[in-house]
């Protein structure tokens, strides 16, 4: 795999991006799109981009605020609609006549969703690694406690501290608390280094936690006394559960859902009544595993994958 280093711009943000193309050109090379989450950078699908780019055209951005892309300091620029306007035209940028395979995780699952519903043109399959959908999500911040209480991470991130709390003690928090695996194999000394380079960006890290503070609606934090803690924070998006709306995203082209069950951020009952909402849809479930799916088990994946957009190869 020969990967190249390209930007674009989109709307007059600089956005980078790798690409392989297989050497064997065909006539009409089908092409993926890979979008990363928090706290990561295009390097998260170095396992899928090796595997796929011997059959498909592969394309995995740095998301706008992380690593090699600009970094709008304006936070209306993360608001949700503003991002899926953001990854759709990148999308048609790279191929105008073609509809995508699109595969997602974490932040980049929360853009995917809703980019499936609104801009189905665009996509030919969807794939997702755990990433709640919008409704479910929503669902469960209200009625499940345990869903409020793994959240609880965000409240901090949203925090007037935030910036400080992740750069403190050479971006400890993050190596400790977020990229916690099921297994410790893939996490070594040099990928951390790997990443705390990603971070060490100029205004990554604001660029990062952005995408939080400009979340349309959070629960507020599930504490045991939750009226001294009513006001921790000044987030205009954290509510009472009373006055969160479930968002109607529904969506009806071909989707995948690997899910690893021992996620910290998200709660298994994400996945309840998902085909309500998501029409033409396979879940694989991955019971020990982490939120970290595509590190841990990245040949699973790759196999997972492969056989859905191809099944009869």
């Amino acid at each position: 795999m020969t990967l190249t280093h390209n930007h674009i711009l989109i709307d007059d943000i600089n956005i980078h991006y790798v690409e392989s193309v297989p050497q064997t050109v065909q006539p009409s090379i089908e092409t993926i799109v890979f979008l990363h989450g928090f706290p990561e950078f295009w390097g998260t699908w170095n396992k899928q981009l090796a595997f796929f780019a011997k059959q498909y055209r592969v394309i995995a951005p740095d998301l706008p605020g992380y690593n090699l892309s600009e970094k709008p300091h304006n936070i209306d620029f993360y608001d949700l609609p503003n991002l899926i306007h953001i990854i759709s035209k990148f999308i048609t940028a790279l191929s105008p006549d073609h509809p995508v395979t699109l595969v997602a995780h974490d932040w980049g699952g929360a853009i995917a969703w809703p980019l499936a519903a609104f801009k189905p043109h665009l996509l030919q399959q969807l794939i997702i690694l755990n990433a709640a959908h919008p409704s479910t999500f929503t669902r469960e911040m209200i009625n499940n406690p345990r869903q409020r209480s793994k959240s609880n991470y965000i409240h901090e991130l949203i925090g007037c501290d935030g910036e400080r709390l992740l750069t403190q003690h050479n971006y400890r928090y993050l190596t400790d608390n977020i990229f916690q695996c099921q297994t410790n194999t893939f996490f070594t000394p040099e990928i951390i280094d790997t990443y705390r380079h990603v971070w060490q960006q100029p205004g990554a890290i604001n660029g990062m936690l952005q995408y939080y503070r400009a979340m349309p609606q959070l629960a507020e934090k599930e504490t045991a006394h939750k009226q001294s803690d009513h006001h921790s924070t000044s987030a205009t998006q954290v509510k009472p559960t009373s006055e969160i709306k479930i968002p109607n995203i529904r969506l009806n082209i071909p989707t995948l859902v690997l899910w690893g069950e021992q996620d910290l951020a998200f709660v298994n009952e994400n996945l309840d009544g998902l085909l309500d909402y998501v029409a033409h849809c396979t879940i694989k479930r991955f019971p020990n595993t982490s939120h970290w799916i595509q590190h841990e088990r990245p040949d699973e994946v790759n196999q997972a994958i492969n056989e859905f957009i191809s099944p009869s190869k």
